[in-house]
């Protein structure tokens, strides 16, 4: 650490720290991610010597944070990354009507590069949310982070945890308990963050997971007969029922007005109930919706002058989108006037691993929470007459 200067920091979890830093030797200015348990303790050296793995693996791709390098000090590891000034969760607090239309396509489709790209190295990230995607607002480029929870696929059918994902994010698979899920858990989040782009507001705000169930079902009707079947043997569930979900919201009805046809069209391909119907990654990305963009170049063609990435201070290089004007507002026209730019403030990560928010979005949050009552008031969820 001595080549760095922290400036300050950036966020903090439970797995530690996040600084802000300035790099003596050639004034970069870098993210460094700083652990707080010892690698004395084998269960977070397994975890962390994964994530710098699956890192280096991966953070090649332009829409994916790049691991600039690894190092130990005192027992502990630091991980250095390029900076990115900016994620959308801050994005979504000072637009909290939503973003313009084409730059939530530009943001949708840079995101679902990212995870064809981690499919294709058979990585499932697991934790896609707000606070995990990186934006630069100089050329809003787009970068997927923190792979803490993500892993390569295991051989054999072998059993994942099922306790992964912040829970508005999260499949029905991964609710009901699965630990034989696959990649479009991926695709799942996708859609969610989609949602949340477009007015603001996340799609699924639940507030327990039997809560995120019914939100689910309350859009997308009823869940499957297998997932049916999960649900009645998941201890967590014991006793407790959905009432009539034959009729719901649909998707179509939640954003009528807010999305064209493609747009509405990949939305609904990726929040199927049945994962094995979901779109994967590689079919989204050759989605009509994205007709028109142009792809990342591949990791392996990058320029050999780009040996290190640049830092928040330079222009970073963007993927070959649609030029964005510097005045250019993210509001959809006709809702307001532009927001001032975004103020210079340090952002505190949630430590917990569910959707804590900050204060600025406390008056959600309290709708959350209405919302919340008075679905559980109309779910009447009753306890199921024990056969004698």
């Amino acid at each position: 650490m001595n080549k760095y200067e922290v400036l300050g920091v950036v966020g903090e979890g439970a797995y530690g720290v996040v600084l802000k830093c300035r790099n003596k030797e050639n004034n970069e200015v870098v993210a460094i991610k700083k652990f707080k348990e010892s690698e004395e303790d084998e269960a977070v050296r397994k975890t962390t010597l994964r994530e710098v793995k699956i890192l280096r693996l991966v953070s090649k791709h332009d829409n994916i944070v790049q691991l600039l390098e690894a190092f130990r000090r005192k027992g502990k590891l630091y991980l250095v990354f390029e900076f990115v000034e900016k994620n959308m969760l801050e994005l979504l607090e000072v637009y909290p009507h939503g973003l313009h239309a084409s730059t939530i396509r530009n943001c949708i489709w840079q995101l679902v590069q990212a995870i064809e790209y981690c499919h294709k190295n058979d990585v499932i990230h697991r934790d896609i949310k707000p606070e995990n995607l990186l934006v630069s607002m100089h050329t809003m480029v787009l970068k997927l982070c923190d792979f803490g929870f993500a892993r390569t696929m295991p051989l054999k059918d072998s059993p994942l945890t099922d306790y992964v994902a912040t829970r508005w994010y999260r499949a029905p698979e991964l609710l009901l308990g699965s630990t034989r899920y696959g990649k479009t858990v991926d695709m799942w989040a996708i859609g969610c963050i989609m949602g949340e782009l477009v007015d603001g507001q996340p799609l699924f705000p639940g507030e327990s997971e039997i809560d995120q169930l019914f939100l689910i079902q309350k859009v997308l009707g009823p869940l499957t007969p297998e997932q049916q079947d999960m649900f009645m043997r998941n201890q967590r569930f014991v006793g407790l029922k959905f009432p009539d979900m034959s009729r719901p919201e649909t998707l179509m009805k939640r954003y009528v007005g807010k999305l064209l046809k493609p747009a509405m069209n990949f939305m609904k391909s990726v929040l199927v109930m049945e994962p094995g119907l979901r779109l994967t990654s590689a079919e989204g990305a050759k989605h009509s919706y994205f007709e028109g963009l142009t792809r990342s170049p591949p990791p392996e063609t990058r320029p050999a002058s780009s040996t290190r990435p640049t830092s928040s201070g330079k222009t970073m290089p963007a993927a070959k989108l649609e030029k964005i004007p510097a005045n250019r507002t993210f509001l959809e026209p006709g809702r307001g006037e532009q927001l001032p730019p975004m103020p210079d403030q340090v952002w505190d990560a949630p430590q917990e691993e569910e959707p804590e928010r900050g204060k600025s979005r406390g008056s959600h949050r309290q709708k959350a929470t209405k919302i919340a009552c008075s679905m559980l008031s109309s779910i009447h969820l009753m306890r199921r007459t024990r056969k004698k």
